[in-house]
């Protein structure tokens, strides 16, 4: 009966012993994170990139200010 128990909390305690190790490359990892904070920014930008110029009324935003009139 002693056999038994042993071998039966043997059996129970090794499977949890198991570790899984997972590795990420870190050059991959840390391409990835510049990626997304890249698109992050530009997004960022975009929007304040919406909002009003400081360009006189009346001339367009994207005409450089010392360019000569037609």
């Amino acid at each position: 009966m002693k056999k038994w128990l042993v071998g039966l909390s043997l059996a129970a305690i090794l499977p949890a012993c198991v570790t899984i190790n997972i590795y990420f490359p870190a050059a991959a990892a840390e391409k990835a994170a510049d990626k997304i904070i890249d698109e992050v920014w530009q997004l960022k930008q975009g929007q304040e990139g919406a909002k009003p110029t400081d360009a006189p009324a009346g001339k367009p935003a994207d005409t450089p200010a010392d360019a000569p009139a037609k």
